[in-house]
């Protein structure tokens, strides 16, 4: 036991007295937790609005102030005809124009109907439909405004309730689909790599003659990149809640537990790409190209899985970010319990056993 705290510690000495492979464990995750909170998001925010106003009344200024009001709008100015738009929008001035025609408020009020013109850039047709959907949400509050206390007949009336996310922030998505590629690509690719330069370095050889079984020393090195895995699962869950006011509505020791499970299913498909690689290259490009590639496209975080074609649907089930994925927003965002976790946490220590076998008995053939 004594050797394998040896083995163990002095793994720990090489990762600190080696600064590159520490920004990457220590530094990428905080970098990319930051990025994806604050620059890559799918919320709207801050878009152009240019106006025109041709009829100048009390209500059009009110709904006009009601639009500028709200985060989603930057007002950038106004203009006075239709032939100013196509300029505006040429010069980049505008992301959407908002018109009211002549006469608007006079038609309102006496055949209670009045039309507004949403106008918006569709070179960005993503964009567009947002902005005409944040739009059309901010004037149907304010006719709701109007009609509170009045009776109309057949009236129809909508209500909207967002679960677990009522201001639909990006947060609440691309924060657990980064804890799935942070820590699948830093157990797997540093594993990996930090094997396969012990056969570059020819020191393989000098530890396995050492008293350890050779599984035995390499499950060692594992080790602290396990430790150093929860450290970062800690710090990007801080952030999390300090910094981008995600909060954590499941059980903290859940998500630690179900987290460790997946740590551990990357660390094992860590060792199983360490016994196919030769190089640290080709093992870093195994991982990059095999592991985030995956991770981002067939973990459901980036793109919704059930829009995709048949065979990519069934492809995404080997990829163990995507049920890591489904299983964080569960305990995370939602707050279940682990009965509704059981099925997806099933199928992780299924893959780490199966990576964890496939690595022992590769290993075996290639030391014999």
């Amino acid at each position: 036991m004594n050797q394998f705290i040896i083995f163990v510690q002095k793994e720990f000495k090489h990762i600190f007295r080696d600064r590159r492979t520490l920004f990457i464990l220590l530094g990428i995750p905080i970098v990319q937790i930051l990025l994806f909170g604050f620059a890559l998001t799918n919320e709207v925010k801050n878009s152009q609005l240019v106006i025109l106003d041709s009829d100048k009344s009390e209500t059009t200024k009110a709904i006009a102030d009601k639009m500028i009001a709200s985060d989603y709008f930057d007002f950038t100015g106004s203009i006075a005809e239709g032939a100013e738009m196509e300029p505006t929008f040429k010069a980049g001035k505008a992301d959407m124009i908002l018109v009211f025609p002549a006469n608007f408020e006079q038609q309102l009020f006496q055949s209670n109907k009045a039309t507004i013109q949403l106008i918006t850039d569709a070179s960005d047709p993503n964009l567009a439909n947002t902005l005409v959907n944040y739009a059309s949400a901010i004037i149907g509050d304010y006719q709701q405004e109007m009609l509170e206390g009045k009776s109309l007949p057949y009236k129809i009336e909508t209500r909207t309730r967002m679960l677990y996310n009522p201001q639909l922030k990006g947060a609440f998505n691309f924060v657990p689909g980064v804890m799935a590629m942070v820590l699948m690509l830093i157990c797997a690719m540093m594993t990996s790599i930090s094997i396969v330069r012990e056969k570059e370095n020819g020191n393989m050889e000098v530890l396995l003659v050492s008293p350890l079984k050779p599984f035995t020393l390499i499950f060692a090195k594992s080790i602290p990149y396990l430790l150093l895995s929860i450290l970062n699962l800690t710090s990007i869950l801080l952030l999390s809640v300090f910094l981008l006011d995600l909060p954590i509505r499941g059980s903290i020791i859940l998500l630690y537990a179900v987290s460790i499970l997946f740590i551990m299913t990357a660390l094992s498909l860590g060792l199983m790409i360490s016994n196919v690689a030769d190089s640290q290259m080709t093992a870093m490009f195994i991982a990059l190209i095999g592991l985030l590639l995956p991770t981002i496209m067939l973990s459901g975080f980036m793109f919704p899985i059930e829009n995709m074609p048949l065979p990519l649907r069934a492809l995404s089930n080997i990829v163990p970010s995507k049920w890591y994925y489904s299983i964080i927003k569960s305990v995370m965002i939602k707050g279940l319990g682990f009965f509704s976790i059981w099925k997806e946490s099933l199928i992780l220590l299924g893959m780490t056993m199966f990576f964890l076998i496939i690595s022992w008995r590769k290993f075996n053939i290639r030391l014999a």
